[in-house]
């Protein structure tokens, strides 16, 4: 039992390590970044294209006038579309993935506004409720303050300008300049 004890302490002690941590984050923002990257380039390509058996722009637009009043129907559903496409594509890739995730943000924040508030947060016969709006909201955000994480376009980028300038600043033709 006590040798149990031990092993528990140990590997907790191994987890709680600040290297470790750090690992942790990533992992998990990788995790949230592509379940949230697929719902919306679902949704977001099924709104464009028709991909998914999803009716594209013609079936969304008297959607978005109609039920959530928003005018011309058309207009909003080229950019509820283009938003959670390219916001999908974008976070799944974790490039610029506080804008992306600022976006779709906003994208939830207006569904539950327009569309889901009025139904309450489990839905009612009308519709369905505004649970699944905040909680991929709350996803999106958690991107925006975390930012994409080390397993990302935006890491490897960073990475890769940061090499370059101080190859660049460093190089002997600048320092006899």
């Amino acid at each position: 039992m006590q040798r149990s004890l031990t092993r528990i302490a140990q590997l907790r002690a191994t987890l709680d390590a600040p290297e470790m941590r750090a690992t942790q984050v990533d992992v998990t923002l990788l995790v949230v970044r592509l379940a949230l990257g697929w719902v919306f380039i679902y949704n977001g390509g099924g709104k464009l294209f028709g991909w998914f058996h999803r009716g594209g722009i013609h079936a969304y637009a008297p959607f978005f006038a109609n039920t959530a009043h928003l005018h011309p129907g058309t207009l909003f559903a080229v950019l509820s579309g283009l938003t959670e496409f390219a916001g999908g594509l974008a976070l799944a890739l974790g490039l610029l993935g506080r804008l992306a995730g600022l976006a779709i943000f906003g994208d939830m924040v207006i569904a539950v506004i327009t569309v889901t508030f009025k139904n309450g947060l489990e839905g009612n016969t009308l519709g369905s409720g505004y649970e699944l709006n905040i909680a991929l909201a709350a996803l999106a955000l958690s991107v925006v303050v975390l930012g994409s994480g080390r397993f990302s376009l935006d890491s490897s980028l960073g990475a890769w300008y940061r090499g370059r300038r101080e190859r660049l600043t460093s190089s002997p033709e600048r320092a006899t300049a």
